[in-house]
This record gives structure tokens, sequence and C-alpha cells, in this order.
């Protein structure tokens, strides 16, 4: 049975015959779009900053004939700052085990012969990816964190915590604590059976699950993975806790509305960048929405999916959007990014890059190395990104 060990070993990973394949998915599409792990910008500290200006109102300023030039107007620039937060992984492989590389549990099959030779090499690759997967997920939930010395962790801004208030859409409860195995909150409209999402979940949840609600009190529910279930345990004192309810309809005023703060705000203006990143639940909600409000139109025409229709861009009023699934997502959100603005951020290390393996010392009979990289996100202007949140499930 799949799962995770410490150091590679014979026992830990014998071989196996025939193809190998991964079951967790490896496809990071906010990172990847944004130039992945492997491109992207560089800084010389663990802060980077990025600056903005803008331009007064248009108006009509009339003029005297003969008048002095009217006042000096400088515009004032504003400056925005994120963190490299450091991912770090340590591979370590048995001596044995980099020799047993014909250790098999059955006899070989039609020829097929085991696809992992070099085990520490493998492991490092799927560290790789674990890294990627873990930068993205950073890229949408992290919140940004600038400690004052080496006692706290940096953390990067990430997407969803930097969107301004007017590019957003749902309601957010915020401000809870937890006590007592619960949350509590005075005066919930939340009934047992509801899903919620937290947007600042307590450290035993979340942010990309959703959670039903189970023993409700006046003062405080529980979360549990399914409708009725068992309570997830939580530890209590723990506060700023926050969530939003999944139970709004997904319509295309909603899109539009979003999709116009955003364009109002200068986002959206580069036509081939703009993209509506989605859940696979309002992936399928999305779909759903357009078709039947276009149905009357030949939803096979330029196809052969007989399943029917694919929503992979959306033509709104204010532009055009590339439409792509992204798995790290609550499920109760669509997000829209301004992508031309977006870059990971890496602190380049002198002498060694920007994300780079290295052997660890030895202390025992095992090859030991680590990844270590430094990255942040870069996202431009906060106006030109948006986010609906609470959909229904």
């Amino acid at each position: 049975m799949s799962g995770i060990t410490g150091i590679s070993t014979t026992f830990a990973l014998p071989n196996y015959h025939g193809e190998l394949i991964g079951l967790t998915p490896t496809d990071t599409p906010l990172l990847s779009l944004a130039g992945g792990i492997g491109g992207g910008k560089e800084t010389k500290a663990p802060a980077f900053e990025w600056q903005a200006e803008d331009l007064r109102a248009p108006a009509i300023r009339a003029r005297l004939e003969g008048a002095d030039a009217p006042t000096a107007e400088a515009r004032v620039r504003t400056n925005y700052t994120n963190q490299c937060q450091i991912f770090q992984e340590q591979v370590a492989t048995s001596y044995t085990k980099q020799a047993a590389t014909a250790q098999y549990t059955t006899a070989k099959v039609d020829g097929v012969s085991n696809p992992v030779v070099d085990e520490h090499a493998h492991q490092v690759s799927l560290a790789l990816k674990t890294i990627a997967r873990d930068v993205n997920y950073a890229m949408w939930h992290s919140v940004k964190n600038a400690p004052s010395d080496n006692t706290v962790a940096r953390t990067m801004g990430g997407l969803l915590s930097i969107i301004p208030a007017g590019n957003r859409s749902g309601t957010v409860v915020s401000g809870l604590s937890t006590g007592a195995d619960t949350i509590a909150e005075t005066g919930t409209a939340l009934s047992n059976g509801d899903r919620v999402v937290f947007t600042a979940p307590p450290a035993e949840l979340r942010y990309d699950i959703a959670y039903y609600v189970v023993n409700k009190a006046t003062d405080s529910f529980k979360v549990s993975l399914t409708s009725g279930g068992t309570a997830i345990t939580i530890a209590t004192g723990q506060s700023g806790i926050a969530y939003v309810k999944a139970a709004t309809t997904l319509t295309d005023t909603l899109i539009n509305t979003v999709a116009q703060a955003i364009f109002d705000n200068g986002g959206m203006s580069e036509g081939d960048t703009a993209t509506m990143f989605v859940s696979s639940t309002q992936k399928a909600k999305l779909t759903a929405v357009y078709a039947a409000l276009y149905g009357k139109a030949n939803t096979y025409a330029g196809t052969r999916n007989v399943a029917g229709l694919n929503l992979q861009t959306l033509q709104t009023d204010f532009g055009l959007l590339n439409v792509v699934i992204e798995r790290a997502l609550p499920p109760d959100a669509i997000s829209f990014a301004s992508m031309e603005q977006i870059d990971p951020v890496f602190l380049s290390i002198p002498g060694k890059g920007v994300l780079f393996e290295e052997a660890l010392a030895k202390t025992g009979a095992s090859e030991k190395t680590q990844i270590y990289g430094e990255i942040g996100l870069s996202y431009g202007n906060p106006y030109a990104h948006g986010v609906i949140r609470g959909l229904a499930l």
C-alpha cells in the first residue's frame, strides 16, 4: 500500500515489475502558468518589493488663455512587499537499497523490469514534485508573515489573502476561536449538515476541504468530513478562525459582477492571460450554468465530446477568460487572476542557485541530500485579481 516513509530501504521500498503509476496528481496550474518551479524572477533578499502608480481620473480641465501653468501633480507611488518562504526536503537512501536494484517480490512478468534503477534519484524527483505542489498551494492559501527573528518561519502572502474587499464576493465569518473541541460562535445561523469552508482554519483543518457542520449548539459547532459523521478533534485556544458557508448559487450575473469590479480596478486588461481558476465542483457547475443559458445553440458544434460541453474559455462583458481547473482551490471558490502580473520569485543562494540539491553530513550507512529553495509570490496590482467564495457544492 502506498504511503510515506523516512529513509528509503529495501523493506519500505521493495522493487516491483511493470509500469510505475503515480497515484497523486502533480499538476500545479497557478505555479505553471506563472513560470513554473524553474522560472520567474530572482531576488537577493528574503523580503522583496515592487511598486505601482496610478493616474488621476480623466476630466474636462479647461485652461485660460495666457494663464500660468497649473499646480504640479506628481503621482505618488505605492509599495507592495512579499516574503520568500523556505521549501526544504530531505531525501535519504540506504546503501543496501541503492545496491538492491534487482530485488523483486514476484517473478518477472512479460519481460518487464523494475522501472526504478536509481532509488535516490527517483526519490529526489518525487521530492521536487512535492515541493512544486506545496509552492502552488502556498501561492493560493499562505498568509504573509514577516517575523522579527528566526524563531518564527517566514511565509509568503498567497493570492487569496491579498485580494481587496472590493474584488471579493461572499460573506466570511471571522474572528472566531476554538474551545472544548468546538468552534465558538454566538448566534450562528449554521445548522447540522451545512457545508463550510475555512478561510482561516484551525491547525487541524485545511483550506481546500469543505466540512459538514455537526453537533450544532447555541454558541458553538463542530465539523466532520461526512454528513452526520464523527467530529474532528480540534485543539482549544486557537483564535482568528474564519469560515464561509457554501450556499450561494453560481450564476452568470455573479461572475460578471466580480469581473466588472476587476476590470474597473485595472485588471483583466490582457486578453490572453486573464484566467478564471475553478475547483472541480465549480467547473461542473460553471458548465451547467452556461449550457442552460445557451442551450438552444448547437452544444456539439466543433467538438466530438459526446458527453457534452467542456467550457474552456468564457466570454464576459469585460473580456475573454481562460478557464483552468485548480485542485488546490477550495471547492466553494472561483478565482480570477491577471496572470501577466503574477510571478514566482526565487531567492538566489550564492554558489548554489535558486532551488538546489546538496549532500548532507554522513551519519550512517545511507546517502542523505536536501533540496532547498526560498520562493515567494509577486502578484502585481492586487486589484487586478478577484474571488467568489461561498458557492454551493
